[in-house]
């Protein structure tokens, strides 16, 4: 069975509908899953699923919802189950069932461990491969949670972390050309993450488009100055002096 929680929520694998129709109980699933192995408590899933303000009879309801995800999840040919009671709470037991968010952490590092070694071509396919557990929106619509409104903040951070590091080995590959049109549209989605303006300014230049790449530059200065009064980072500073200066060191050294 495979769960996925980098998108819609959904429960791969097993007989009948991948997604829950109660939403409280969506809650709980996804809850469970951002903690998979680890016991969350009653009062913490009490917390998730009002928002802080539960009923009077909120433990029997969480009892409830429980019931209902067990019956959701149940598989005949599987005798175990996979939440667990523990003394004040339950737990989401992985076993050999797959959930999405670990195949990106375990894709992303092995990424990260290939581009610290050199190895930059197996760097973006594992980066690639990481990127593609992406479905869509993370739990688009169980963001009111403060778990998972915790959890989509930072898993966001990390998807774009990735997409950084990809590029980052691409360019080192020579593939500035089809880099540019892709960080366009970053830069166009993320106005104020430098790194993203790093890394198009130099496709640009490799790509025999200085004028393209200072204009990058002009942009992202105008965008910091007029919103929060604050000039480029030092790195975006000394690659627009060694674009004006043309630097020999910017010019593209192969990686393998």
């Amino acid at each position: 069975m495979r769960y996925e929680v980098l998108g819609p929520l959904r429960v791969l694998g097993k007989p009948g509908s991948p997604t829950l129709g109660a939403r409280k109980v969506q809650i709980l699933l996804a809850v469970l899953l951002i903690r998979a192995d680890q016991m969350v408590t009653i009062d913490r899933i009490m917390d998730e699923i009002w928002d802080g303000d539960p009923p009077r009879r909120a433990t029997a309801a969480v009892h409830v919802y429980v019931s209902q995800l067990r019956k959701f999840l149940s598989r005949p040919d599987v005798p175990r189950h996979p939440i667990v009671t523990r003394p004040g709470g339950y737990q989401l037991q992985r076993g050999d069932d797959e959930i999405d968010l670990h195949d990106f952490q375990k894709l992303m590092q092995r990424g990260r461990a290939d581009a610290r070694a050199g190895r930059h071509a197996e760097a973006v396919e594992n980066f690639d491969a990481a990127l593609r557990n992406w479905s869509g929106p993370v739990l688009v619509d169980l963001r009111d949670s403060p778990m998972i409104s915790a959890f989509v903040t930072w898993i966001e951070e990390m998807r774009l972390e990735c997409v950084e590091a990809r590029i980052d080995s691409a360019l080192l590959l020579g593939r500035h050309r089809e880099l540019v049109g892709q960080l366009y549209s970053l830069t166009a989605e993320h106005p104020q993450r430098e790194s993203f303006y790093r890394q198009l300014m130099l496709a640009l230049y490799r790509s025999e488009r200085q004028a393209d790449a200072l204009r990058v530059y002009g942009r992202i200065r105008d965008i910091l100055r007029g919103e929060l009064g604050l000039e480029p980072g030092l790195p975006l500073r000394e690659l627009h002096d060694a674009i004006l200066a043309a630097d020999g060191r910017l010019d593209l050294r192969r990686a393998g």
